[in-house]
């Protein structure tokens, strides 16, 4: 089971970090800090990259919006360092929950457990 693993990080991407990139982490990284999610955030020496070493399913809407903003450069400064304020109307951030079974099915859709009454519509029928 472990060469099949160590194999499957040396091809793939998709389920964790690749081998390369625990080889570049370990050689260059610095951690500059940690998400809620157990994703860990890197940068190398001189700040020209930065990276995300993800907890779980590599998925890029898992990144809260003040880590995004610091790996893209919107801002020089780390979360970890400089937390952004939150307004009390801000809501917490949510991953994209498209194509999974938590995903957004408005009233009336086949895709809810029990579809609502539909009152405004009657289907036809051939006579």
């Amino acid at each position: 089971m472990g060469v099949l693993r160590t194999v499957l990080r040396a091809l793939t991407w998709w389920d964790s970090q690749t081998i390369g990139t625990q080889l570049f982490t370990w050689r260059h990284g610095v951690k500059v800090g940690e998400d809620e999610q157990g994703n860990i955030f890197y940068r190398n020496k001189d700040d020209s990259r930065r990276w995300v070493i993800y907890n779980g399913e590599v998925e890029g809407s898992r990144i809260a919006p003040e880590w995004h903003g610091w790996l893209h450069r919107t801002w020089d400064k780390p979360p970890s360092l400089d937390p952004l304020a939150h307004k009390a109307w801000e809501k917490p951030h949510q991953e994209n929950l498209t194509g999974t079974p938590n995903a957004y099915a408005p009233v009336g859709s086949i895709r809810r457990v029990q579809p609502a009454e539909r009152s405004d519509y009657e289907a036809w029928q051939p006579e």
